[in-house]
């Protein structure tokens, strides 16, 4: 029960969905479980079992009856992905093809699915809209595109498939109750958790990446999207698939950039304490900026992220403080 993952089984609950959640907890705990039951006073079935295996997923799809389906597990880190390729698409490729085989042979074919703005490389212009041509820059990306493309290869084998692309851009935030957020295990790979361990002081300060790109302040400019917002857009998505058969493929987003800074000072205002901050060179790969045009989804979905930055930063700070990690 990943970020994302027990983000989304809080707002399935609440619509009333009944929630079966499959996890190796190689990067998440089987107390987030919980967690969600605290917050929404509904109980879920959590099974501790890995998505490669496809004898297991076969038996769980027997046991349950499962209407759809929403695939966030897979690999993440940008960076680890560029050290250990391998691993990234043994676990993020081979284990969506043993869940789209145990799904076609239980006959469920209606999938979320959580894909990336990796997908589109790097982009010529922003805003970033869904016909842009895709391409990666990492296997992170190249793995959520390789399984785009084999989502896309069944619809066109059997019209039977419902498959929604969600191609998320930034995520930050945690729950309004402070009991479940990012919660990465080992060193973080994303902006906020960084700051927020900052202004904690589990770390001196936060390094931020080159202050000479073409942007407000010099600094990266991204689209920042809280997570309750995007876990919103996946209840969206698959009231869509219940009338919409194929493909869809829909930006998850705010629609505007903030910069590395921006968002300091804005977590500054929420921690009410300065966070120090070093500016070190760029890594290699990374772009002035990136954010999504989500004309689509809010047309198509009825979908549009309501929180803005001041909000994400207030959340992460109050899971941050309580602590709550086991």
């Amino acid at each position: 029960m990943g970020y994302i993952g027990s983000h989304t089984c809080v707002e399935l609950l609440d619509a009333g969905h009944d929630v079966i959640v499959v996890d190796n907890l190689s990067n998440s705990l089987a107390s987030v479980a919980s967690r969600i039951e605290q917050i929404t006073r509904k109980k879920l079935d959590f099974i501790n079992a890995d998505i490669r295996h496809q004898t297991v997923l076969q038996s769980i799809f027997k046991q349950h009856q499962i209407e759809a389906v929403m695939h966030f597990a897979g690999l993440k880190a940008v960076g680890e992905s560029l050290e250990q390729p391998l691993s990234y698409y043994e676990n993020n490729v081979t284990g969506s093809l043993a869940l789209f085989g145990a799904m076609l042979e239980a006959g469920v074919k209606t999938i979320v699915f959580s894909s990336s703005a990796t997908v589109y490389g790097e982009p010529a212009t922003v805003p970033i809209t869904e016909d842009f041509p895709l391409s990666a820059t990492n296997p992170y990306g190249e793995s959520k595109l390789m399984i785009e493309k084999i989502l896309r290869d069944l619809a066109i084998s059997d019209s039977g498939w419902r498959i929604a692309l969600l191609r998320y851009f930034n995520p930050v935030g945690a729950h309004e109750s402070g009991l479940i957020g990012e919660n990465p295990l080992g060193a973080p790979n994303n902006l906020l958790p960084l700051i927020a361990q900052v202004a904690e002081g589990c770390r001196d300060l936060l390094r931020i990446y080159g202050n000479d790109y073409p942007t407000v302040d010099g600094t990266g400019v991204r689209d920042y999207i809280h997570v309750v917002d995007l876990a919103c857009a996946h209840i969206k998505a698959l009231e869509k698939l219940a009338s919409q058969q194929g493909v869809v493929a829909y930006n998850i987003g705010t629609g505007q950039g903030t910069s590395v800074l921006e968002i300091l000072h804005a977590f500054e205002a929420a921690c009410q304490k300065p966070i120090p901050y070093q500016f070190v060179t760029r890594r290699p790969g990374d772009i002035a900026q990136c954010f999504a045009d989500v004309s689509l989804a809010e047309h198509d979905l009825a979908w549009r992220a309501k929180k803005g930055i001041a909000e994400m930063c207030v959340d992460v700070w109050r899971w941050q403080s309580r602590g709550v990690r086991s």
